[in-house]
């Protein structure tokens, strides 16, 4: 089993930054995705970035040259740098990790709780 944890969220004025942190911990599959993903109040949850283990990165427009995902593979670990925040950012941001185990034939997912994120204008 997975579990990830969130932290770094809070409130903070629109052109301000947050730092979001993401810890991993249980049997984690060596080679996996990490991600950030949004979910503004009464919508659905959207992608936000995400990263593989090589590095490479993908970003929804809405928050591109604004923010910034990166790992540390040896801890774990995922963040999620954001800056000029907007109050559209404002929601409960979630974590999540997935892999592929080929000797199964099987993706297994995996998401935190969810940090809150307020952004006032």
């Amino acid at each position: 089993q997975v579990q990830l944890v969130e932290s770094g969220g809070g409130l903070v004025q629109a052109g301000g930054s947050l730092r979001l942190s993401c810890a991993a911990s249980g049997s984690i599959f060596s080679i996996n995705n990490k991600g950030w993903y949004h979910q503004a109040p009464g919508k659905q949850r959207e992608l936000v970035a995400t990263i593989t283990t090589a590095g490479s990165t993908n970003y929804a427009d809405s928050v591109k040259g604004r923010f910034t995902i990166s790992r540390d593979s040896a801890k774990n670990m995922v963040y999620l740098q954001m800056n000029s925040l907007k109050p559209e950012d404002t929601g409960v941001y979630y974590c999540s990790l997935d892999y592929y185990k080929p000797s199964l034939g099987r993706r297994y997912v995996y998401w935190g709780q969810g940090t809150q994120v307020t952004v006032s204008s």
